[in-house]
């Protein structure tokens, strides 16, 4: 296909959660899923600056380096935040853009926080802090239908997480996340966007997703019944059916 989607994932997640939905996008387009950093395969470095800008900035450096043309962009809570960032630093670089359950009006972390990201060892806090909940649970909060949750999925999401280098990525990232872009910017974004969201989202609700669609000035609002949050692992084919009528 000359047309490419590039898909981008959510906070503490990868591309694994879109493996559900690629084997249906690869019928009809050539599809690019990034591993965002310091998540899933990509780099785990305390040096890199985990700022929404500069991750955009990293995939829009991507998809120039490998020549890509035709884009239509595509993320999931936090890669919908990323998609918006990307196409207000370079609209030219997509026709149209997908935002599933897309994070949105957010505020930088708190003061407090961010000081406390300094002291050493404060990436076991985070470790604890993410370990205290588990991945079941997590899981359980991102999706409606609890009988999907596998050994194969806990283990998919898990697995990023077993060495501490992650852990002082995500300290990095406290300090370097600026929020989410405000109702001005969001004003600006004039390229046509497709929104998909489950009705039952506890992450971000739909309240957020019917507001996004109001601030999104070409924007149309699918919302996806007895779903939760991670809507490419519960309801893939539909969102496939939604993105291909969008393309078309």
């Amino acid at each position: 296909s000359n047309k490419t989607l590039v898909l981008l994932h959510g906070f503490l997640s990868s591309t694994f959660s879109y493996r559900r939905l690629i084997p249906y996008l690869n019928k009809e387009f050539q599809v690019l899923s990034i591993d965002l950093p310091p998540f899933g395969k990509s780099g785990k470095s305390n040096k890199f600056i985990y700022s929404y800008r500069n991750l955009a900035q990293t995939v829009i450096q991507l998809i120039s380096l490998l020549g890509l043309k035709e884009i239509t962009l595509i993320g999931h809570s936090m890669g919908g935040q990323i998609v918006l960032n990307i196409l207000n630093q370079q609209p030219d670089i997509a026709e149209k853009a997908v935002l599933l359950c897309s994070s949105s009006y957010s505020k930088r972390s708190k003061l407090p926080l961010i000081i406390g990201s300094y002291i050493p060892y404060f990436h076991l806090y985070v470790k604890f802090y993410l370990a205290r909940s588990g991945v079941v649970q997590n899981l359980q909060n991102v999706v409606h239908d609890h009988s999907l949750i596998s050994d194969e999925m806990l283990f998919g999401y898990l697995q990023p997480f077993l060495k501490d280098e992650i852990f002082l990525a995500l300290t990095r990232m406290i300090r370097d996340h600026e929020g989410d872009l405000s109702t001005s910017v969001l004003n600006q974004i004039t390229h046509p966007c497709l929104l998909i969201w489950g009705e039952h989202d506890k992450v971000v609700p739909l309240t957020v997703g019917k507001r996004l669609s109001t601030d999104l000035r070409k924007s149309e609002l699918v919302i996806l019944e007895e779903t939760g949050h991670l809507v490419p692992e519960e309801r893939p084919e539909d969102v496939f059916q939604h993105i291909k009528q969008f393309l078309a």
